[in-house]
C-alpha cells in the first residue's frame, strides 16, 4: 500500500478527545501519527497509526517525531495534578512540544485549550492553559487554538459519571444555587472544529461549543429525567460538595471532581460568548442514549494512570 500524501500528528490520538481527530483524518485519507504516554496500547486505532513515545526530556528526538508533518492536532495535558505530573511540568512540555514543531517544519498548529483561560485565574487548570496559550502565541509556527467547554458523547466522564450517581445513589447533590451556565460540545463536534481550524476557516482563537445552554441544575434534571429516575437533588455549598467527591473518590477509586473543577463549574466558565459551532444537541442526544448511560462508571485513574485492561465499577 503506498504511503498517504500527508501525515499529520495526533498528541494522544489513543485518548478521549485525540481518537475523534485521528478517525476524521484518516477519513480524509490522511496519515496519522501520534505522540502518546501509551506507545503500547492494543487499541484498533494502534493498528493504523504511527505510535511513538512522548520525549519532552530529549528535544532532538521530540524534533524527530515531528519530521515529515503537515498538521500538529495537541489534546496534550493534565485534568488534575497526581505525583510528578503536575501543571508546571505540562506547560514545560507543551513548550518543548511546540518548539520541536518549529524546528521539524511542522506547517500549522491546532492546540486543544479551554474556554475562558485566564493568566490571573485563582485556577492553576486555566492559568496553565492560558500560559500554554502564551507559549504557543510566541513561537513561529502558524496556529489556530480550540476553546472547549463540557464534553459529552464518546463515553465521556462527567456526563456519564451523572448518569451513573443517578442510577446507585439516592440523592445527587449539586454545589452552589445550580444556576451558572454551561453549554456543552459534542466531542465529534468539536473534532469537526478542529479540522476546520487546521484547514484555516476558524478564527484563530475559536471557542467549540453546542447549540444548547442551560444551567447546571437544568442540565443534571435532563439526565434524572431522560433516565427515569426519582434521585433526590440537593444543594450543597462548594466545599460541601468537594468533600462528598472525595468520599466518593475513596468509593469508586478515582478522582471524581476537584475543588477546583467545582470552583471553574459554579463560576459560570464552562460557557461561551461566541456563536455555537456544534450542531448536535445535548438534550436530544440524551434521550437519544439514555439507557446506556451510567450503566458503568468512567474512571479517569484508569484511562490515564493504571495498567490498561483494569476495569472500572459497572
Amino acid at each position: 500500500m503506498a504511503p498517504p500524501a500527508r501525515v499529520d500528528c495526533v498528541t494522544g490520538a489513543f485518548g478521549f478527545t485525540g481518537r475523534f481527530i485521528a478517525a476524521r483524518l484518516r477519513a480524509r485519507e490522511i496519515g496519522v501519527r501520534t505522540l502518546t504516554n501509551h506507545p503500547d496500547s492494543a487499541a484498533a486505532l494502534a493498528r493504523s497509526t504511527d505510535t511513538r513515545p512522548y520525549a519532552f526530556d530529549r528535544p532532538e528526538q521530540l524534533a524527530k517525531d515531528l519530521e515529515g508533518v503537515h498538521t500538529l492536532y495537541n489534546t496534550y495535558w493534565v485534568r488534575f495534578e497526581r505525583g510528578r505530573t503536575t501543571f508546571a511540568a505540562a506547560v514545560a512540555n507543551s513548550r518543548a512540544l511546540f518548539e520541536a514543531a518549529r524546528r521539524a517544519g511542522v506547517a500549522r498548529i491546532v492546540h486543544v485549550s479551554i474556554a475562558n483561560p485566564s493568566i490571573d485565574s485563582p485556577l492553576p487548570y486555566y492559568r496553565g492553559k492560558a500560559r500554554v496559550e502564551q507559549a504557543l502565541a510566541v513561537g513561529d509556527v502558524p496556529y489556530a487554538i480550540v476553546r472547549p467547554t463540557w464534553f459529552f458523547g464518546g463515553r465521556d466522564i462527567l456526563t456519564n459519571n451523572i448518569a451513573w450517581v443517578m442510577r446507585h445513589m439516592p440523592v445527587f447533590v449539586i454545589p452552589g444555587d445550580g444556576e451558572y451556565l454551561v453549554q456543552p460540545i459534542h466531542v465529534d463536534d468539536f473534532a469537526r472544529i478542529c479540522l476546520r481550524a487546521g484547514d484555516g476557516l476558524t478564527e484563530v482563537i475559536t471557542d467549540a461549543v453546542g447549540p444548547d445552554t442551560m444551567t447546571y441544575e437544568q442540565l443534571v434534571r435532563a439526565v434524572r429525567e431522560a433516565l427515569g429516575r426519582r434521585t433526590r437533588i440537593q444543594h450543597a455549598p462548594p466545599p460541601v460538595v468537594a468533600a462528598l467527591s472525595r468520599a466518593l473518590g475513596v468509593v469508586v477509586r478515582d478522582v471524581v471532581l476537584t475543588p477546583d473543577e467545582i470552583r471553574g463549574l459554579t463560576a459560570g466558565l464552562l460557557v461561551s460568548h461566541q456563536p455555537a459551532l456544534g450542531q448536535i444537541s445535548f438534550l436530544e442526544w440524551l434521550q437519544e442514549n439514555a439507557s446506556e448511560l451510567g450503566r458503568g462508571y468512567a474512571s479517569e485513574l484508569d484511562r490515564h494512570f493504571r495498567v490498561p485492561g483494569r476495569s472500572s465499577l459497572g
